[in-house]
């Protein structure tokens, strides 16, 4: 079985973290959660299929924007919105 690896920009990382107060390595998490949502971003995808993962990481539900490229999911973008947290529950019936 191969294990799924993770992946990020280093610097939009840090983008990341200053913006939305998220790391990368804390998003991975929302992928782990039996609940979590994964959509498909049409508004943003171009040259490449872009998801969006939304699951409860810690007290709250996290968005993380991704793509999955040769068995890496890389992690572009994450933030705690409450239009994923819609979502999720809508999903999830909460």
């Amino acid at each position: 079985m191969k294990k799924t690896r993770f992946e990020w920009d280093e610097e939009k990382d840090l983008e990341n973290q200053a913006k939305h107060n998220v790391s990368f390595s804390l998003a991975q998490y929302a992928f782990l959660d039996p609940g979590r949502v994964i959509a498909e971003d049409i508004d943003h995808s171009s040259e490449e299929e872009r998801f969006y993962c939304i699951g409860r990481v810690g007290e709250g539900i996290m968005t993380v924007r991704f793509t999955y490229r040769n068995d890496v999911i890389r992690i572009y973008g994450a933030a705690y919105w409450r239009k994923g947290r819609k979502i999720y529950e809508e999903e999830n019936k909460i």
